[in-house]
């Protein structure tokens, strides 16, 4: 009874002036009787409408305490930090992050970077090209269009790594990126299981 008392005392502040007053069973003919249908499961009367509520009306105050909160409707979104601001950060100020180890490692990297306008570009000896650094989850997407695409083109890690900077695209962590998505490609480990090969030989599975 406090729970449905807790609920009317919300509306206080809609009214002017409110009163309520608790009715004990006895006097309260009509919940008595309902209250005894119920329990007996006996035949309802007619002109009665009976509505089946699986849950309280009122959740007690203990139960709203102890209920987890609920999911909201949008998705959690965990946001990875850009591994490209301290570059930039860097080329354009000179800024450098603490401690000083881990500043002199990002000044030592900076210097294969090129910062055109406010987009970042790797140097690529091999190539020969400067190639355009993108956030890590776009670098992921890239990777698994590669690897199982429109084309259904199940590459090696290796293979998949050399397409995606062959397009003008880098970023730190695409070779691991692309070992996690071919190790768990199951098209790729199947192939293996094909060719009895072991699973640390998944990244040189040949381009089908």
């Amino acid at each position: 009874m406090s729970a449905f008392c807790a609920e009317v005392r919300k509306l206080e502040g809609k009214f002017h002036g409110i009163e309520f007053h608790h009715v004990v069973r006895d006097d309260n003919v009509g919940a008595d009787v309902l209250s005894k249908l119920g329990s007996k499961r006996a035949e309802v009367p007619p002109g009665i409408f009976i509505q089946v509520l699986d849950k309280p009306t009122v959740a007690k105050e203990d139960e709203e305490a102890l209920e987890p909160p609920k999911p909201s409707d949008g998705q959690v979104l965990v946001i990875e930090p850009d591994w490209r601001a301290e570059i930039i950060e860097c080329i354009k100020s000179g800024k450098l992050p603490e401690p000083k180890s881990a500043g002199d490692k990002v000044h030592r990297r900076s210097k294969s970077f090129n910062l055109i306008g406010d987009q970042l570009y790797k140097h690529t000896a091999s190539l020969g090209v400067l190639l355009k650094c993108i956030p890590r989850n776009e670098g992921i997407d890239l990777l698994k269009e590669i690897h199982s695409g429109s084309c259904t083109n199940h590459a090696a890690s290796k293979t998949l790594v050399g397409k995606a900077f062959r397009s003008g695209f880098y970023w730190p962590t695409a070779k691991q990126d692309a070992g996690t998505i071919v190790r768990t490609c199951e098209g790729c480990q199947f192939f293996a299981k094909q060719q009895h090969l072991p699973a640390s030989e998944l990244q040189n599975i040949p381009v089908s």
